[in-house]
């Protein structure tokens, strides 16, 4: 059995990004118990020089929808980046699995060696399809969960590995 494309990346975005929102529904649940600003955490960071929850979720919805975009030969969606409130990091990820949850398997499937062509800061990188996947989305995407994950959990939010990996696939 070989595994596709489209079951390599739809599906771990969008597990990814529900276990996410679960997190922050946690932390708004936080905020409201112990009686402060939820603003504290959308502005939280682990360190003065990284960036806060607000901007780690703008990024790693920005990579998901990249991914699905650049995988299907389409331009990456550009969205604001204006949230302020828990709220709106909730709206984010619900337009983000929306979006993503447009993609069918005809239109990744295949994509292994379609040339993606990275505009960084550093001047345009050329990947095919399969290590643009596995070197440079996910390891981005990953990395932005995992840090908001990390700051909520810093700021006293009470979750664990579990609300990270959320419930085995069957």
């Amino acid at each position: 059995m070989t595994l596709s494309m489209y079951e390599a990346s739809i599906p771990v975005f969008q597990r990814a990004l529900t276990q996410l929102s679960a997190v922050l529904k946690k932390a708004a649940a936080h905020a409201e118990a112990k009686k402060f600003d939820p603003a504290v955490l959308v502005n939280a960071r682990l360190a003065p020089d990284m960036l806060p929850l607000s901007r780690q979720i703008q990024i790693a919805s920005d990579h998901a929808r990249g991914a699905a975009a650049r995988l299907a030969g389409l331009a990456r969606p550009s969205v604001p980046d204006d949230e302020a409130t828990l709220d709106d990091l909730q709206a984010r990820i619900a337009a983000t699995l929306e979006y993503i949850g447009q993609f069918t398997p005809a239109q990744i499937d295949g994509s292994e060696v379609r040339e993606i062509t990275l505009p960084l800061r550093t001047g345009e990188v050329k990947l095919q399809g399969q290590p643009y996947l596995l070197h440079f989305a996910f390891p981005n995407f990953w990395f932005h969960v995992t840090v908001a994950y990390a700051i909520l959990r810093h700021n006293g939010v009470d979750i664990g590995k579990q609300d990270f990996l959320g419930p085995l696939p069957v």
